[in-house]
């Protein structure tokens, strides 16, 4: 019966990667998750989600991307570039804290939350005080590190590289400046820190794909965003390559081709 209920669930898992293969091959299918998103982004459909809490300024299709990958990848520290007001860095804390309560469950370990080494660290240029007084007063706070400082300066960079030493399994997560130059240094600075098998997420490369005049009042647009710095990195940096099946699962995503792989 086991055997049955495991082969069951493997044909599942199977049909589902063939779906998702196919959707992707779907231009017309791509082409709508764009089309909703560039309709809703004058309404600002990605503010209008929380995280326990939260406001998380996200899609819920990130969002559930993200929580499928930290719970496969089980890493003890995450790395998040750019706060805003702390949604994401309470998902990310949140989802560490059950992978915590799982494995206790599985080795009949008494759990002591407080105990925990998985870690998140958020860095932002400008980390307002309320935002900080609701995220450092949140219940899962004692799972994240706040960081104040530009992402790319040389001191935050060491900062973040201290706090990083001895961690095993690193995933790393840039959502802050979206110009081009800034998101290559960012990933410059932490793409090197992200473990074999684990990620860097880089959001907002759907930039790219907006029509021209949607960032009038933004130093970044078409030509220079997170996307173009993406795609130039990656020719000198092997080891990572995108992640496409996560595109094509998605279909609705602020970062197309921002989920990258590192592979050694």
């Amino acid at each position: 019966m086991e055997n049955k209920a495991m082969s069951e669930h493997d044909e599942f898992v199977e049909a589902c990667r063939r779906d998702i293969a196919a959707q992707g091959q779907d231009p017309a299918m791509k082409q709508l998750g764009l089309d909703f998103f560039v309709r809703t982004a004058k309404y600002k459909y990605s503010y209008n989600f929380s995280a326990l809490g939260r406001p998380i300024i996200q899609l819920p299709q990130d969002m559930v991307a993200m929580q499928e990958l930290i719970w496969s990848i089980k890493p003890d520290l995450i790395i998040e570039t750019g706060v805003a007001r702390g949604g994401s860095l309470i998902l990310s804390a949140s989802a560490l804290a059950l992978i915590d309560y799982c494995e206790a469950v599985e080795g009949a370990e008494t759990l002591d939350p407080l105990a925990s080494r998985r870690r998140v660290i958020g860095i932002d240029i400008d980390i307002r005080s309320h935002n900080r007084q609701a995220i450092e007063s949140h219940p899962l706070a004692h799972k994240i590190t706040l960081i104040e400082g530009s992402s790319i300066d040389e001191g935050t960079v060491a900062q973040v590289r201290a706090l990083a030493q001895g961690y095993q399994c690193v995933l790393v997560c840039l959502d802050s400046n979206h110009t081009h130059a800034h998101v290559l240094a960012e990933l410059d600075c932490y793409a090197p820190l992200v473990s074999p098998g684990s990620y860097c997420v880089v959001f907002d490369t759907i930039v790219e794909d907006m029509p021209a005049d949607s960032f009038p009042d933004r130093p970044w647009g078409v030509g220079d965003n997170p996307k173009t710095a993406v795609h130039a990195w990656l020719r000198d940096h092997p080891e990572f390559s995108i992640d496409h099946t996560i595109d094509d699962k998605l279909l609705l995503t602020v970062a197309p081709n921002g989920y990258l792989r590192r592979n050694a």
